[in-house]
């Protein structure tokens, strides 16, 4: 005897059609949208589908998650060569960017004006351990009343 399924729930929306309709989205159909760049939440409204259910949809189809992982990649190309050629807003380029990935590398200088924070080296600390005067148990101690 065959199997039955015991799915659960409602049945899936994710059909051949709606698949093929996300390859024309990505294959252009973004622009007829008026999109500059493809995106997830362009997909989901040029399919009439919420966010979720595009990412639902690419956990379950292979075919599916090419499509949103082309729209993600050819999105950040067009970052890239846009914010190259002046095309977007720097600001707004780069913002996208970061959500591939990218990040704006920023040095800091931990060293003061006069060098007096300097991260030392181990030799310098062993030398200046040298230096130190070492103190016999009598000399230079204290007694309760502050005089030695």
């Amino acid at each position: 005897m065959g199997q039955q399924s015991n799915q659960v729930g409602c049945p899936s929306k994710l059909t051949d059609d709606l698949i093929a309709k996300a390859k024309e989205y990505l294959y252009g159909g973004y622009e007829s949208l008026g999109d500059v760049v493809p995106s997830v939440a362009g997909l989901a409204c040029y399919l009439e589908i919420s966010r979720k259910s595009a990412y639902n949809y690419s956990e379950q189809s292979e075919e599916f998650l090419h499509i949103v992982e082309g729209i993600l990649s050819l999105q950040e190309n067009k970052l890239i060569n846009g914010g190259l050629k002046g095309d977007f807003n720097a600001s707004i380029a780069k913002l996208m960017l970061a959500k591939h990935g990218y990040s704006e590398k920023q040095e800091v200088d931990h060293k003061s004006s006069d060098n007096s924070m300097t991260p030392k080296g181990l030799n310098d600390f062993y030398a200046d351990i040298g230096k130190a005067k070492p103190q016999s148990s009598a000399e230079g101690v204290l007694d309760d009343s502050g005089e030695e």
